[in-house]
């Protein structure tokens, strides 16, 4: 199975370390670069839009099932 490539590096630390050694580790392997990765802007859809994308879907399914309960 191919690498995700969006995913974090390992971060490697000593068997036995302590929460704190832990801590340290990843903010010493934690590069700007993997940062970047969350910081860049993509293009989104505007939530308004899909709140009104949702309540359509959800005015013809119960449509649907009026139609279905008064046969």
């Amino acid at each position: 199975m191919p690498k995700k490539k969006d995913a974090l590096p390992l971060v490697y630390v000593r068997k036995g370390a302590s929460l704190r050694e832990k801590y340290a580790a990843c903010r010493e392997q934690f590069t700007a670069a993997d940062l970047q990765k969350f910081t860049e802007i993509v293009p989104m859809v505007p939530a308004d839009q899909v709140v009104a994308d949702l309540e359509a879907i959800h005015r013809e399914e119960t449509d649907k099932k009026k139609g279905k309960l008064k046969k």
